[in-house]
């Protein structure tokens, strides 16, 4: 019996230690971690931009070894900021999320657990009449409220309420005595200490909100049930998450408490008024932020769980909307063989081996495309078109006015200009029919049939079309040349 007690006891303890919590606290650079986090991170900044914190932790090291401790390596670890933040977040110390357009480091609920442990604000851990009191109240309560017995329930309220009646009375009287500072400062310690608690108990909670969120996601991309089953499930469980967790249901009932703004104003007002009172003289200047930060603490705890919550319904329901088992697989497989090359790829380089960025896209190198099941091209040129002997004719003289050049009387026009005219000054002999925009056209293609040499200067000529209306057109003077039939 003792064998198996000591078993299970040796076994606890191993699994205590290999949680991120002691591991932070009993690692080889522990006093470096948990000074950087704390300075890092705080109650009014629970959140730090990636980027920055890769700063900021480089900024410690160098501060260090400059300060002599650059040869301690049992201490100080041999790398950059980047790198050590990214080990935390490999370690579970350090959680990473996009808040807005900005990704951010958050200290996991493992991390805050540490700090708390270390206790690095100077209010360690003391027996006081102050905490004592506040456990046995507790232990009085808890013990009334489970009593199934009427009676004894109703000779304790009773007692309860004859002693607030004599408070009352003694106040009333002007006999009360004024409570000591020494025991205010001693109820006040005691806040603190249950305040410290609160960072990781809400973050428990967001990440209890995020670990389902996963396994919802992993089971819904398994497929294993029909798909009508899963989204009826999983919307449901998307809608009410809050419910599906025994951290959520916890959460869900202290919302109730300090969810009411108006309490977390009352708070924050009572605060302050303690600040100003004598007794605060007595707390160091860390004791005295951190109780003026309690409220703002639990409204920032309220905020990451409601956010983890909103995020988390939102992942699910776009999953469930998007649902293709054929795609998630692919995905998977996909993924699976580019984790299995990196594996592959660092077994064969050293960690100092520059890699070489990929600056473009490759390209498929294909030995051959085929261009077509058959020769599409014509035998020949098609026949030429057969000639009427006569022009087209057309029912309306103003259809015929807007159309294309008049061919023939251009032909016949140019045949009277000679071996070499100017196009310029032909067009503007031309008779008025013939001088619409689109003959100039006709006029240009007509003497393109011979050759075509560039002269001087500009040509500037006024076209009329068959409304009246007219337009100039300027061109680069063009000599047109007759072609020679032995050509």
């Amino acid at each position: 019996m003792t064998g198996t007690r000591a078993e299970a006891a040796y076994l606890r303890a191993l699994a205590a230690f290999k949680t991120p919590t002691l591991d932070l606290l009993h690692g080889r650079y522990a006093p470096f971690v948990v000074s950087a986090l704390s300075l890092m991170f705080s109650a009014d900044r629970p959140t730090v931009a990636v980027a920055d914190a890769h700063v900021e932790v480089g900024e410690m090291l160098d501060q260090l070894r400059a300060e002599g401790y650059e040869d301690d390596r049992r201490r100080l670890p041999a790398a950059s900021g980047r790198e050590v933040c990214r080990y935390w977040v490999k370690v579970g110390w350090l959680g990473q999320q996009i808040e807005g357009e900005t990704e951010v480091y958050r200290l996991t609920a493992h991390a805050v657990r540490a700090l708390e442990i270390a206790d690095l604000t100077g209010g360690g851990s003391r027996v006081s009449n102050s905490r004592v009191r506040t456990l046995l109240e507790a232990v009085e309560r808890l013990a009334g409220n489970a009593d199934g017995d009427p009676a004894r329930r109703l000779r304790r309220l009773k007692a309860e309420r004859d002693a607030l009646d004599a408070q009352i009375a003694a106040l009333e009287s002007g006999a009360a005595d004024p409570v000591p500072d020494d025991e205010l400062l001693e109820e006040a310690e005691n806040v603190l200490h249950l305040s410290r608690g609160l960072p990781a108990d809400f973050t428990r909670v967001a990440e209890s909100i995020k670990a389902m969120q996963r396994d919802v996601i992993r089971d819904l991309r398994r497929d294993e049930r029909p798909t009508g089953e899963v989204l009826r499930e999983y919307l449901l469980r998307g809608q009410q998450v809050m419910q599906s967790t025994r951290e959520g249901q916890a959460f869900a009932g202290a919302l109730r408490l300090i969810g009411d703004p108006e309490r977390i104003d009352a708070l924050t007002a009572q605060l302050h008024g303690l600040l100003s009172r004598p007794f605060a003289e007595m707390l160091d200047a860390t004791q005295r932020t951190e109780l003026d930060m309690i409220g703002r603490r639990m409204e920032l705890g309220v905020q990451e769980v409601l956010t983890a919550q909103r995020r988390a319904s939102h992942v699910i329901a776009g999953q469930v909307r998007t649902h293709d088992p054929a795609r998630d697989r692919q995905v998977d497989e996909l993924l699976r063989d580019v984790i299995a090359g990196l594996q592959a790829w660092t077994h064969t380089r050293a960690p100092e081996t520059p890699v070489e960025p990929l600056r473009r896209l490759p390209v498929a190198h294909i030995g051959h495309l085929r261009q077509s099941l058959g020769d599409i091209r014509p035998p020949g040129a098609p026949a030429a078109l057969a000639s009427q002997g006569q022009d087209v004719e057309f029912l309306d003289a103003d259809t015929r006015a807007w159309g294309g050049p008049h061919y023939a009387e251009l032909e016949a026009y140019v045949a009277r200009l000679g071996d070499t005219f100017d196009l310029g000054e032909a067009f503007e002999g031309a008779a008025d029919i013939t001088r619409r925009p689109v003959d100039l056209l006709g006029l240009l293609e007509i003497a393109h049939r011979g050759a075509l040499s560039s002269g001087e200067g500009i040509s500037i000529v006024e076209a009329v079309r068959p409304d009246g209306t007219a337009r100039r057109f300027a061109f680069e003077a063009v000599t047109a040349h007759a072609r020679k039939d032995s050509e």
